[in-house]
């Protein structure tokens, strides 16, 4: 199984006209939660941290960094992602919230993005009330 790029790009939100923006190849990593960014990036396109989360790393530790939000545009689907601020030097990633709420899923075998067909709205587990 190899490793799916795509071209991602993002903005400020909340901006009008021609705003600045950011395109890069993002590696998709279900294994994420959420999208990261080098921070110097975001900062550049004016987008300020709104908070601070823990994130588990690959080798197990834990790690504090900051977040925000931006406006993502990829695959002709755009949709406003929570961010993270990565390191200046790190390569961006697009994680697994901005994959499925823009209704796509990893093909491994293809190394590509597929559109779902349709988006689930069946319930996990259905209870009567008697």
């Amino acid at each position: 199984m190899g490793l799916t790029r795509i071209a991602v790009t993002i903005r400020k939100l909340g901006v009008e006209g021609e705003p600045q923006s950011y395109t890069a190849t993002f590696l998709v990593d279900t294994g994420a939660i959420d999208s990261m960014v080098p921070g110097a990036e975001l900062k550049r396109l004016g987008i300020e941290p709104s908070d601070k989360e823990f994130y588990e790393m690959a080798s197990g530790k834990l790690e504090e960094f900051e977040i925000g939000h931006a406006w993502f545009a990829f695959l002709g689907k755009e949709l406003p992602v929570q961010v993270m601020f990565g390191p200046d030097n790190s390569e961006p990633i697009l994680g697994v919230l901005a994959l499925e709420a823009a209704g796509f899923v990893v093909d491994p075998v293809g190394e590509r993005l597929k559109k779902l067909p349709a988006r689930s709205l069946k319930a996990m587990s259905l209870k009567s009330v008697a």
